[in-house]
């Protein structure tokens, strides 16, 4: 099977120069020929091992392998201190550092894709079970779960996008379970409570729901009657101060809008953050059955989503580029965002192949607002099975769910308490099937 021979770099070179004299240019010419022949054939997987010649490897594929190593070094660092901090008993609080404000000034968009069209060129076969073992074994992938042979696998993007082998995973069939949408590490799970309907990204730093999935976003909110009568109390000390002054006193401080009263977001709502290391399976499944009415894409930064990152970057998942299904299932609100990260721009929809992300944009140009796309075939939007594909990524990144679960009431409002109960806490490493919460049946 021939292959197109990309731009090649010497690296292991196996003659050396027995004299000083110069050689005619004719036999120069001649040799120089003879050796790029042979190296032709020996890339290719054809016969061209001959002593004394020269051994070439392409030059995407050197620049591959010395990223895996950078990546590997880079990820054993950081697992070392996270143990440390864990044996410890601690919880590392959000601390932004120098290499959090150095990120922020590189062009990560371009080097997204940048390492997008790399691992998109096509490997020379006898070359693609050595990279691919090479990379599940510094980053821990289960190759036995792999649907294809390694030498089917024509570049890295394809690997890193496989799908599992039949009967690599069980989804749970209780009824009455939300499932992992993906295989990962629970980074943080709990309740949407409090005004903003805040979601905890670290210990010491939150962020908006209604941030993350979107200001038309059918998240379920109410107004705090306790926030209305505090606002309206904060009124009246305002206008008594305002008396109080002289009428020839000006004010030269910049004026304040008066601040909406904020809502709160209904009982029973929760969320569910999970990240995908470089080694996990890089598909995301629907966690339960529910109906997907839109889709809301996102432009935005492409920050790393790793913990190190989580603890450093200030609202990491609001400023990186993301895709928001929204919908609903039996027990009220659902969305799934897939979040992006660097090298990760490319996330794909299946029930919606045409859609692109990490689009060039121009020098300077600002943020696009989100893309907005309803599903309504038929008034129902798109129905997804618990476990059917939803997303997939070309690397690891970082899923979010919130959803609206079963609630018992109670007689008294005071006493109303949410049936859902999350099965797994923070820290815990999750498979995609596997049950995350569960609930009563009513």
């Amino acid at each position: 099977m021939k292959f197109r021979v990309t731009p090649s770099w010497p690296v292991f070179a196996r003659h050396s120069f027995r004299s000083n004299r110069v050689s005619p240019s004719f036999s120069c010419s001649t040799s120089s020929s003879r050796n790029f022949i042979s190296t032709r054939a020996s890339v290719n997987g054809g016969p061209g091992g001959s002593e004394g010649n020269t051994f070439f490897v392409p030059g995407a594929t050197v620049a591959t392998i010395l990223m895996l190593g950078i990546l590997h070094a880079r990820r054993l660092y950081e697992d070392k201190k996270i143990e440390e901090a864990k044996e410890k008993g601690l919880e590392l609080e959000f601390s932004p550092d120098a290499k959090a404000a150095f990120l922020k000034m590189l062009p990560l968009l371009a080097i997204s894709r940048c390492w997008g069209f790399m691992t998109s060129l096509e490997i020379p076969i006898w070359m693609r079970p050595y990279i691919y073992k090479g990379w599940a074994r510094a980053f821990h992938t289960n190759l036995e779960e792999t649907a294809l042979p390694l030498e089917d696998y024509a570049s890295l993007q394809e690997f890193f996008a496989y799908t599992l082998k039949e009967g690599s995973r069980s989804i749970d069939a209780d009824p009455f379970c939300l499932v992992s949408p993906v295989d990962g590490t629970i980074m943080r799970v709990g309740e949407l409570k409090g005004s903003g309907a805040r979601i905890e990204q670290v210990k010491g730093f939150s962020y908006s729901a209604i941030s993350l999935l979107g200001e038309n976003s059918f998240l379920p909110m109410v107004i705090d009657e306790d926030m209305v009568h505090e606002e309206r109390d904060k009124q009246k000390i305002r206008s008594n101060d305002s008396n109080k002054r002289s009428w020839w006193r000006v004010s030269f401080a910049s004026p304040k809008l008066q601040s909406p009263i904020q809502s709160c977001p209904m009982r029973g709502l929760f969320y569910c953050v999970i990240y995908l290391r470089l080694g996990d399976y890089h598909r995301v499944h629907s966690p339960v059955d529910w109906h997907v009415f839109l889709r809301r894409h996102f432009s935005g930064r492409l920050f790393p989503v790793n913990e190190r990152a989580a603890r450093t970057f200030r609202n990491l998942y609001i400023e990186n580029e993301r895709v928001v299904l929204e919908g609903q299932w039996e027990g009220g609100f659902m969305a799934v965002a897939a979040i992006g990260a660097t090298n990760v721009g490319s996330i794909k929809l299946p029930i919606e192949p045409d859609l692109k992300t990490n689009i060039p944009r121009k020098f300077l140009q600002q943020i696009p607002p989100p893309d907005e796309r309803v599903y309504e075939p038929e008034g129902i939007g798109v129905s997804l099975k618990k476990g059917d594909e939803v997303a997939s990524f070309n690397l690891g990144s970082t899923v979010v769910l919130v959803f609206q679960a079963p609630i018992s009431r109670s007689q008294g409002k005071k006493s109303e308490a949410s049936e859902f109960k999350f099965c797994v806490k923070n820290g815990d490493r999750v498979r995609m099937g596997e049950a995350i919460g569960r609930w009563h049946a009513s």
